[in-house]
């Protein structure tokens, strides 16, 4: 199993045993009565202080002993006399596996900006901030794949590389093995992919849910959790090229069943969250706060903790599109024309109204159905007026859309027929389409953005924090 962990021996009661601590240094004081070490190996938020005598090791060795620097301590653990931790290490022997030099180290002791930082991703997860926000990250995840598992969910694993755009938006990255320099070209002059590796165009995938609809059909409860990949030109504080999506489909869940499923479980996922990371909640919420303290008064977040609570507490309100929008032209900031987006039936919301509805009007998590189908996936079932779809969004403070789902259209004739009004031609999709001639099945899912998700517990304000080396536009040095 390995050395224990700082984070185990911080828990363990001092009577004077050999302890054995690994990690890196994140300060040395020394004192003309004793030197402290304070050590991290990123099991927990809270360092380990180790103590030696002046005199007790040469200034030679004390020299490589500074910020960033990897050490083996080995001493005796006993009771802390100082303030902030209930053991320490009393020092017997250092090995330094690692030094960092103090002149070209990067990482000193002081305040950074998440801009300087995310130049230097390779070191930012020795941060505090960041080791809180990884650690946070990995509950998460575990707690997505127990959540499903224990609801008698399956795992499919879904193709990275594809051919279909499941979004239709067609902002899709290529795969190619052909010679950019000498591309084959049919008789027209178009490039010929017939010479490519898989005799077609390939893409990275946007979504995993056509190719995981497919594995509900057999398996009846399926999810997905892998790497996706959008070639948006965005530069916002919302938007990376590769994420990791997270998509349940469910044979014979209509669309109540799908809204029940995606609000217990984000109330699950938050609250393994809080119950497992309290002190890198802590950690963060403090950092908030500290933040805030340089802000106007209406511009300060919602405590973290307590924001966290707001959506495990309060049953999701939920609403229809057209109710939305409904309240939407009667709020106070459409009169006063406050909002930056126009407000009226058959737009897209924007996350200011979403906003306003879950902070302002509801105060509490809300779920919008039944949007215009203009606005929404061919892949959507329609609703018996014709013109809005049985479509889902989970909308969260701070943050507006988390969740996207719906019920699936599984009528052969109306899905082919959306297909076709889309513009999609239903030869690249007759597998998905087939599905809906043998044995078709109400069915539902949605979709998660994982680093959404990381970004709304974690308080962060911008995702490429969220994500241990983030793509973006003219980004990808890791």
């Amino acid at each position: 199993m390995g050395p224990l962990q700082i984070k185990d021996i911080l828990q363990t009661s001092p009577e004077n045993q050999s302890v054995t601590v690994k990690g890196w240094v994140r300060t040395k004081r020394e004192s003309k009565n004793a030197i402290f070490i304070a050590l991290n190996d990123g099991s927990t938020i809270h360092n380990i202080q180790a103590v030696a005598e002046p005199g007790q090791f040469s200034a030679e060795l004390l020299s490589t002993v500074t910020t960033g620097s990897c050490l083996k301590i080995t001493g005796q653990l006993v009771e802390s006399q100082g303030s902030g931790q209930a053991v320490e290490v009393k020092i017997d022997d250092i090995l330094v596996y690692g030094t960092a030099d103090p002149e070209s180290f990067p990482l000193q002791p002081k305040k950074h900006s998440l801009e300087f930082l995310r130049e230097i991703a390779h070191l930012r997860p020795r941060t505090n901030t960041f080791s809180a926000i990884l650690r946070i990250r990995h509950a998460l995840a575990f707690a997505v794949h127990q959540y499903f598992n224990d609801g008698g969910f399956f795992y499919l694993h879904t193709p990275v590389i594809t051919a279909s755009d499941a979004e239709g938006a067609g902002e899709m990255f290529r795969v190619t093995t052909l010679d950019l320099n000498k591309l084959p070209r049919t008789e027209e002059g178009a490039i010929n992919f017939k010479e490519d590796f898989f005799g077609r165009e390939a893409n990275l995938t946007v979504s995993g849910q056509l190719e995981g609809e497919l594995g509900a059909m057999a398996l009846s409860k399926i999810y997905t959790f892998g790497p996706t990949f959008r070639a948006e030109n965005s530069n916002t504080t919302r938007h990376l090229a590769e994420f990791w999506m997270i998509e349940p489909e469910m044979a014979f869940f209509e669309l109540e069943d799908n809204m029940n499923l995606a609000e217990d479980f984000v109330k699950k996922v938050i609250t393994y969250a809080l119950i497992h990371c309290k002190d890198d909640l802590n950690f963060l919420q403090n950092r908030l706060a500290e933040e805030d303290k340089n802000k106007p008064q209406n511009e300060r977040s919602i405590p973290l903790l307590e924001k966290l609570s707001f959506v495990v507490d309060n049953p999701f309100e939920r609403l229809t599109y057209t109710e939305a929008i409904e309240i939407l032209l009667k709020s106070k900031p459409h009169k006063e024309k406050k909002f930056q987006y126009p407000v009226g039936w058959g737009i897209d919301l924007s996350s200011e109204h979403e906003r306003y509805l879950v902070e302002k009007h509801f105060k509490k998590p809300v779920i919008l159905t039944n949007y215009p189908k203009e606005i929404k996936s061919f892949y959507m079932k329609l609703d018996e007026d014709g013109k809005t779809v049985r479509a889902m969004d989970v909308l969260f403070p701070g943050i507006g859309e988390i969740i996207g789902g719906s019920q699936r259209e599984e009528d052969y004739d109306k899905l082919l027929g959306r297909v076709k009004e889309v513009g999609i031609d239903p030869d690249n999709l007759w597998w998905y389409l087939e599905t809906r001639k043998f044995g078709t099945a109400p069915h539902s899912g949605f979709g998660l953005g994982f680093e959404r998700l990381v970004l709304f517990v974690t308080g962060m304000s911008n995702i490429r924090d969220v994500i241990p080396f983030p793509r973006y536009p003219k980004s990808a040095e890791f």
